[in-house]
């Protein structure tokens, strides 16, 4: 193997997420399926082996600090059971791919609006050979709609960058009754959650607990926010495409 996976590995270690050398042997072929497409297509701004591992791998696994409250709201253990997991707007497949890869137990749908991202997923999937995992392309707004996705997943994740209203308004409505939104947020955002409160309940949400972590030996400031869907979103919510966005619930 040509990358040192020491940093990697050390970080695994710190999370106490054990792999397989075929799981790590995964995480590097995704690499340099994320370079070699990124070299056409704007995938990350990060390439180097190291960062990609800390900021992108690293960073999506982070959601094992979260397993505690998936246990009790979604009923099942994060590292063992069948989840049904929807990563929302999902780019180069962070944080759904690293987590299908260290647990390969979930069940992941990984959804963009960008065709040639999804074409991208799809080479990874194939030559990761990923089970139980799938990429979607469309749009919030009309995957809402459909039966098969509205309130259809134990848990949404996203580490799209939108405020926390407009996010909200894009991934609650996809998760059932008693499931979670948990967001990946790079910002302290206590004030950005104040102004989400009324946005969060109108959609059905409430938060949870916020889990504010540095990425290791790092200054990489990052938080989850968990969230737990406690009643139906009203049908009308998310609005067409482009409000909430352009006019977020406050």
């Amino acid at each position: 193997m040509k990358y040192q996976l020491d940093l990697f590995c050390k970080d695994l270690e710190y999370l106490h997420i054990q792999l397989s050398d075929e799981q790590l042997n995964k995480f590097v072929s995704y690499y340099e399926l994320l370079v070699e497409w990124n070299s056409f297509m704007n995938l990350t701004a990060i390439t180097d082996f190291d960062e990609v591992c800390k900021k992108h791998f690293t960073d999506s696994l982070f959601l094992i600090k979260a397993k505690e409250e998936i246990f009790y709201d979604c009923g099942k253990n994060l590292e063992e059971d069948s989840i049904s997991v929807l990563d929302m707007g999902t780019g180069a497949g962070f944080p759904g791919i690293p987590l299908k890869i260290a647990f390969p137990n979930l069940k992941i749908t990984l959804l963009d609006s960008l065709n040639k991202r999804i074409k991208f997923l799809n080479e990874v999937i194939d030559q990761l050979d990923l089970k139980d995992i799938c990429a979607v392309h469309g749009r919030a707004e009309d995957f809402a709609r459909k039966e098969d996705y509205r309130n259809n997943f134990d848990l949404c994740v996203s580490r799209a960058v939108a405020n926390m209203s407009t996010l909200s308004e894009y991934c609650i409505p996809f998760v059932r009754t008693g499931g979670l939104f948990i967001p990946y947020k790079s910002e302290k955002i206590t004030e950005e959650l104040a102004y989400a409160n009324n946005a969060l309940s109108i959609l059905g949400g409430k938060v949870v607990r916020q889990i504010d972590y540095t990425l290791p030996e790092s200054d990489y400031y990052r938080n989850l926010v968990i969230i737990r869907k406690e009643k139906d979103t009203p049908k009308k919510y998310p609005r067409k495409a482009g409000l909430p966005s352009k006019e977020p619930l406050a």
